[in-house]
């Protein structure tokens, strides 16, 4: 197995992120063009922070955490490189991130009874329908065992 690297994305990694998305079998977008560079650099920095996993020098899965609104925006891993552990590594890594700046509880959506649904299900997330099709998804920064961070009241 080629070495593993795990870092924050930088804009540079966008076009390998948006490929990973626009390759993925499942929660497929049903218009490409609505997830936009622009996207992919506002939650960079601005709105969040995205994250990488790199194998031997490739850029393979990525994750998104939306610092606005406690939420997971993106977790996508590269098919063929599924099962390997990067997508809960960079679910953990935007996780405490999201606990570390005091958010209390982080939320996602995903398709109901995809692999992602199962995939949550099994990290601990509590589930619940938030459509026909999608579920929804919340962690509590108390049961993950992550202290949050308050900020002081201005």
């Amino acid at each position: 197995m080629s070495h593993l690297l795990f870092r924050q994305a930088v804009s540079a990694d966008i076009p390998a992120m948006s490929q990973i998305r626009l390759a993925v079998t499942e929660n497929v977008l049903s218009d490409p063009a609505r997830i936009t560079a622009d996207m992919y650099e506002d939650y960079l920095e601005r709105s969040g922070r995205g994250w990488v996993a790199e194998c031997g020098g490739e850029i393979v899965a990525f994750c998104y955490a939306d610092k606005v609104n406690a939420s997971v925006w993106a977790l996508f891993v590269r098919p063929g490189h599924e099962g390997r552990g990067l997508g809960k590594a960079l679910l953990k890594q935007a996780v405490d991130w999201l606990f570390q700046a005091g958010h209390e509880r982080v939320h996602l959506t995903t398709g109901a009874n995809t692999r992602a649904d199962k995939f949550y299900a099994a990290q601990g997330w509590d589930r619940r329908p938030v459509g026909a099709s999608d579920i929804g998804y919340s962690l509590s920064a108390v049961r993950e065992n992550t202290p949050v961070v308050t900020r002081p009241r201005r």
